[in-house]
């Protein structure tokens, strides 16, 4: 995992949007609002943002569970965006990024391990793979980091 600069809050945009648009490398992420973004990613992002993910979460966390191998070949071939469906994905594993780099404070072992061990409020299920499962999943994920972070559970 490498969260390039998220360990350092000082380095950190200042709103949430900004920071899922930095780790989805999207030009101009400092001046991204909420709005902006979701056209963005409603009109597909660039194929840029699944390197950019999986520079961050590791290539097979990315390629392969969250975009197909060959989906991303065929689309990088005809110089396309991403359809809005892996878009979404793509985004909703960014906030479960972003939020798990803002409640751990960018300790990357603890962030990684959170994502990747099976959690029993989660029926089991990592968050990460609860997180791509659907944008229900990550919403379930956000919604136990907001009970860790308020220290409800552990």
């Amino acid at each position: 995992m490498n969260l390039r600069g998220y360990a350092d809050p000082e380095a950190l945009p200042s709103g949430q949007p900004s920071r899922i648009a930095r780790l989805l490398a999207i030009p101009d992420s400092e001046a991204v609002d909420d709005v902006q973004l979701a056209r963005r990613v409603s009109h597909g992002l660039d194929p840029a943002s699944v390197a950019a993910l999986g520079d961050v979460l590791g290539r097979s966390q990315v390629i392969g569970p969250i975009v197909p191998e060959a989906t991303l070949r065929r689309i990088r071939k005809a110089g396309k965006r991403l359809p809005r469906e892996l878009s979404e994905r793509l985004y909703e594993i960014g906030r479960v990024v972003d939020a798990a780099s803002l409640v751990y404070h960018g300790d990357e072992q603890a962030i990684e391990t959170f994502l990747n061990e099976p959690h029993p409020l989660l029926d089991g299920a990592t968050p990460f793979d609860m997180a791509r499962s659907c944008s229900a999943g990550s919403d379930a994920v956000l919604n136990l980091m907001r009970r860790i972070e308020a220290s409800v559970v552990v």
